[in-house]
């Protein structure tokens, strides 16, 4: 039918059912790029010939999911507007095509539909998916800085009426098939044994398309004004429209042209063709490549563990026990105190309810996850992980008996988040046996875990480590077993400047303040208060030890009186409802007018640092720790990334005039004169 296809096969029925499939065969996933959507179009041209085809068929040849979506790496190469626009506008006319066909189209999926994939699936007339927990699907686009360019911002509001689209397309989140299906986005959510039957049946039967008379409205007249700028108020809440324009062209695109064709298909083309040259997306782009970059480690790594024994259920090792049970492992929780192991249990079924929504998936998690006072566990484990308090002899004690009683073969991997495993391995007859794997609070939020390596460790433990954190969904990154390894170690410096500014005088809410706007999660006084100002001081004194820090006399004060942050209900802040009730600034109140320079450039000065000491291998690892570990602003690209786009020179000079203007904190490390951070 069509000759020399390299990424789609076809095969005709005896019903006349033409069969598509689509296996790429440069890589590992299906996405599309220009050679794949060239054949795309060529088939469609061949289907609109052959009048004896009565259907159309369109499935993957991978196990790995349908279409992920357009392939990323095609975006670099774009120079400029008009260039990513007229890419834009080629896949729209494909889409077209197939939306025009005159036979009943279905899309078969199983697995992963993202963006692209899923603009596809949205041209044809029926979709059917596996009833899988593998998938999902959704238009992640806004996570790249850009919005769906193929018709996802007209083709999904005008199926599903405006508000829902909108809810779907501006967060960027993926669904599961029954949640698409009781949406409207696709028709039928099976199990494996019946999508065969069902796409046949699509084809060949007249089915009437579901209809949302009601939701079709709000795409029209005044209702899309006001329904607009119902949703532009709710998402300024949450994201700053100068960090992440995208969401905000979306909604403006679509108040003003609805889905009316060919003008609102244009108007996505060129919005995204802008979005797609803009530094927010080439950064946000960078980040995706930097995630792809810690997925990599351990992903060739034949290591299979089945038993995770954790000791330790306080928040982090309750915390990291649940999170092991619900990925699917056999999970043994130690601790001396059984209402610890009590309170852990309870969290892990309310996370559980969270996460996988079903009964018998909860049921399945909590039955994984054993209460094992008296470590019965140990001896059986694949992996051990200590998370007991941060006291070094207490931390060797455990190993040292541990060694005695695991599996020769079982890692022994400490939780610690400031003690060099060095110190702690000084006991252990093979040390290298010793990793760290380092969870961040909360645990189920926080994608980053840190591989810690001593001298000792060996490659070996390193390449399993990283494959049971790829395991349980999380980004390895392997770091120097240095105090603080790397995301504490450039976070601190950060937070105590903050801690001086309040010493200073200057109000939390416009440290905090100052911090947002730069684009971080949360503010440093803030986030001090979640973390628990008991944990923040033990590090920081923990710190101290080893480098020149003054632990603030603030915060010795607060954990002196019990004001721990939110979990006491008071910190730094007041707290309701885990909320903090921030006052306002008073009239009188000056507000530094460097204050931003003071807690940015602290960072900057110890990534820096922790590069030409090697905590990590290279700069993009750097940023990528930074990012996923603490939420460094992901569309300035990492701490290493902007300070190149904005100016070593520049940069090392306002360093230079702050430390004139406060002392030794500000002095610039070496790694600046040295070009070692390129």
């Amino acid at each position: 039918m069509v000759p020399n296809l390299n990424h789609w096969s076809l095969e005709i029925n005896e019903d006349n059912i033409l069969w598509l499939t689509f296996n790429r065969k440069d890589s590992s996933v299906n996405s599309l790029n220009e050679s794949t959507l060239r054949e795309f179009d060529q088939i469609l041209d061949r289907i609109n010939e052959q009048s004896e085809i009565k259907a159309l068929i369109i499935s993957s040849g991978k196990k790995s999911g349908f279409i992920v979506g357009a392939d990323i790496s095609q975006f670099k190469s774009l120079s400029n507007a008009q260039e990513a626009t007229e890419l834009i506008r080629e896949g729209q006319k494909i889409f077209n095509k197939l939306e025009q066909l005159k036979i009943p189209t279905i899309a078969l999926i199983d697995g992963v539909c993202l963006g692209g994939g899923l603009e596809l699936t949205l041209a044809c007339n029926y979709r059917i998916a596996h009833d899988s927990p593998k998938t999902r699907l959704g238009l992640p686009e806004v996570k790249l800085g850009i919005q769906p360019g193929w018709g996802g911002t007209v083709r999904l509001p005008k199926l599903i009426g405006a508000k829902a689209a909108m809810e779907v397309i501006l967060s960027g989140r993926t669904l599961s098939a029954k949640s698409a299906k009781k949406m409207g986005i696709i028709h039928e959510a099976l199990p494996l044994r019946l999508l065969l039957k069902a796409a046949r049946h699509y084809a060949l039967a007249s089915i009437d398309k579901p209809k949302f008379e009601w939701q079709k409205y709000t795409n029209y007249g005044l209702s899309r004004k006001i329904l607009g700028n119902l949703i532009k108020q709710k998402l300024k809440q949450k994201v700053n429209p100068t960090h992440y324009p995208a969401p905000f062209k979306i909604i403006e695109n679509w108040v003003e042209n609805g889905i009316t064709l060919p003008k609102a298909m244009d108007v996505e083309a060129e919005s995204i063709g802008e979005l797609l040259v803009s530094e927010t997306s080439r950064n946000l782009v960078r980040v995706f490549f930097l995630q792809e970059q810690l997925k990599s480690l351990g992903k060739n790594i034949e290591y299979k563990p089945q038993h995770i024994h954790v000791i330790g259920a306080g928040v982090m090792g309750g915390d990291i026990a649940a999170w092991c049970a619900i990925k699917g492992f056999n999970v043994t929780l130690q601790d001396q105190g059984p209402h610890l192991i009590g309170n852990a249990v309870k969290r892990t079924y309310d996370l559980a309810m969270k996460q996988l929504k079903e009964k018998h998936l909860i049921q399945q998690v909590m039955d994984r996850l054993m209460p094992d006072p008296k470590g019965i566990g140990i001896s059986k484990a694949d992996i051990i992980i200590e998370a007991i308090t941060e006291k070094l002899q207490a931390k060797q004690e455990l190993f040292s008996m541990l060694e005695k009683s695991a599996k020769p073969q079982a890692i022994l991997a400490t939780n610690t988040s400031t003690i060099p495993l060095e110190e702690i391995g000084m006991v252990l007859d093979n040390p290298h046996r010793l990793i760290g794997i380092h969870f961040f609070n909360p645990v189920a939020k926080m994608p980053l875990v840190e591989i810690v390596r001593s001298q000792s460790t060996s490659q070996a433990e390193i390449d399993k480590a990283g494959a049971f954190v790829r395991r349980i969904d999380k980004l390895p990154l392997v770091v120097k077993s240095k105090p603080g390894f790397l995301v504490n170690r450039i976070l601190f410096p950060y937070m105590l400047e903050a801690m001086s500014l309040l010493e200073e005088g200057v109000s939390p809410t416009i440290i905090d303040k100052a911090a947002t706007e730069f684009g971080m999660p949360m503010g440093p006084i803030e986030l001090a208060d979640a973390v628990g100002l008991d944990i923040c001081l033990a590090a920081l004194e923990k710190l101290a030890t080893s480098k020149d820090i003054v632990v603030p006399e603030k915060l010795k004060t607060c954990v002196a009186k019990g004001e721990l942050g939110q979990k006491t209900g008071k910190g730094f802040y007041q707290y309701k409802k885990k909320r903090a009730l921030k006052p306002k600034l008073l009239p009188t109140e000056t507000i530094p007018n460097d204050i931003k320079d003071r807690l940015v450039i602290r960072l900057l000065n110890e990534a820096i640092a922790c590069l030409r000491e090697k905590i990590v291998s290279d700069a993009d690892l750097l940023d990528a720790g930074c990012i996923f570990g603490f939420g460094f602003p992901p569309f300035r690209g990492g701490p290493l990334h902007y300070a190149h786009s904005h100016g070593l020179q520049t940069l090392l000079e306002q360093l230079k005039t702050l430390e004139a203007r406060y002392g030794a904190r500000f002095a610039p490390d070496k790694g600046w004169e040295l070009g070692e951070q390129a």
